[in-house]
Order: structure tokens, then sequence, then C-alpha cells
């Protein structure tokens, strides 16, 4: 970090905190940032305070975004960062936010050339180098459900940093230190056991809509590597590894500890 972009994010961060108990109310809630050391908090708050003063967050069709929903969406936003910096958000800046799931109507063009019209209702959106569209309902219903796997903000964030490259395909730019065979070995691996398990009428732990496309797979394979870790390790132990690899983070050792805290020693988890 040169000196200028330092002494700007020194200013920041001085100029603009977030307020000590609006943080402590809005993230002591969210299980997903439960286990969290405490460096990790303070890393994550000031994330949070230059993702809400370099982003725009405002409501559609007349929904109010309070000062705690900002910081909300802020905080989840900058888990998947936590150890990559913010850098990464820097070629967008807008974050729309409608009361509840939101219609999408416009024209497609398959591989064929041929065009169709699409007419969706979405929880979330991602623009390459425009906003992340975000649905309230979505987000209130996904901290109330704890380690389940789904969380949109997340699935948006997968989105934003896998579309860094200029396209969604389901590989962000990889460290210099990750080959890129592994992760498509694994990923490819996965994705065609799914889809294979879908098309047979299978039973799958995981939200099916990873299967609609390679880049559908990276985003909601995001969420649970944040959300449930135990049931993405446990059934795609390559995709982990790969995932922890990228984001830096182990979400796993995360929830075990916060199992374990206050429990007797001698007392083991099962995964």
């Amino acid at each position: 970090m040169n000196i200028l972009r330092r002494a700007r994010v020194l200013y920041v961060l001085h100029r603009y905190p977030i307020k000590h108990d609006v943080w402590e109310a809005v993230t002591g809630k969210l299980a997903v940032l439960q286990g969290l050391t405490s460096v990790e908090k303070a890393h994550l708050r000031e994330l949070s305070t230059l993702f809400l003063h370099d982003k725009k967050i405002y409501g559609a069709q007349g929904f109010e975004v309070s000062e705690a929903m900002r910081v909300q969406v802020a905080a989840i936003a900058c888990l998947p960062i936590l150890h990559l910096g913010i850098g990464l958000f820097s070629v967008w800046s807008d974050v729309v936010i409608y009361a509840d799931a939101f219609r999408v109507s416009r024209d497609e063009t398959d591989e064929m050339g041929i065009v169709h019209h699409q007419d969706r209702v979405l929880s979330g959106e991602s623009w390459s180098r425009g906003p992340v569209i975000l649905s309230w309902r979505d987000i209130e219903q996904d901290s109330q459900r704890g380690h389940q796997g789904h969380n949109v903000i997340i699935h948006e964030i997968a989105h934003k940093l896998d579309m860094l490259d200029g396209s969604a395909n389901g590989i962000p730019p990889l460290h210099v230190a990750m080959p890129v065979p592994p992760w498509t070995d694994a990923f490819s691996t996965a994705y065609a056991a799914l889809n294979h398990r879908l098309e047979h009428h299978h039973e799958v732990c995981v939200d099916p809509y990873a299967a609609a496309s390679p880049a559908e797979f990276f985003a909601v394979f995001s969420e649970y590597f944040f959300c449930a870790p135990d049931i993405l390790r446990a059934h795609f132990r390559d995709v982990y590894r790969q995932l922890q690899l990228y984001y830096r983070q182990d979400p796993l050792s995360r929830i075990c500890a916060d199992k374990t805290a206050g429990q007797p020693i001698h007392e083991t988890v099962q995964w």
C-alpha cells in the first residue's frame, strides 16, 4: 500500500468509524460471523468502515435503508475479503436494496445466437461493473436461518470476485501460489457429480441451483463455505480446500471453536 493510499485509509477509519454500539448490536446477531477472533472482528470492522465510505447503499422503490441495515450489508459483504483486501471492490460503487424479491425482464442470447425473453423474480443480482442488488427480506431470512448454507450477500459478492477477470465462469483470479489445474479439477469433478445426481433424481446436500452454471456453482459453494462449511467439507473436500486457499480462511475451524467454547475440554465435536 503506497503512502497516499494508506493515509487516506487511516483518515477514513479515524473520521468515519462505525459506532461501537451499532457494530456490536448488528454483528452480534449474525451467525455467519460467529467464531471470528478478536483480531479478525477488528479487521472486519475496518473493512466495513471503508466499504460504507466508498459504496452508496440505498433502497429501491421507496424502501428506507437504516444505518443498522447498511452496517449488516457491509459486514457480510466484507467477510469473503477479510484476508484479501478492500481493493477487490474498487471497480463498483453501488448497493441497491429492495424490500423483497424483485422482478427483472430482459432479452438474453443463447449459445446458438437465439434471443430468449427472460422474466424472473430474484433475491439478488450482480453486474460486472454495476451495482449489487439485494432483497432485504432474503437478507433477514439468511441471518435467521443461521448455518444452513444460504446467504444472498455472500452469493453476489462471490459473483463480483468471479467477474474481476472480465467473465463469470466460476474461476476468479487466483493467487500466484494457486495453480489453476487443482482448482479446475476439483470444481469440474464436483460440478459433474452434482449434475449427475440431479439428472438421476437423487437427493443432494446443497442448493440445486449450484448446477445452473459454473458461475452459480462457485457462488453457491461460496455460500456454503462460509455458512455451512461442515456440509461442504464432508461432501466436497477438494472444493473446500480450494476455497480455503482462495479466501485464505477456514470457516469450519471457527464453527468448531464456537461450538466447543465453554464445554469441558475432554469433549470432542464429531463432523
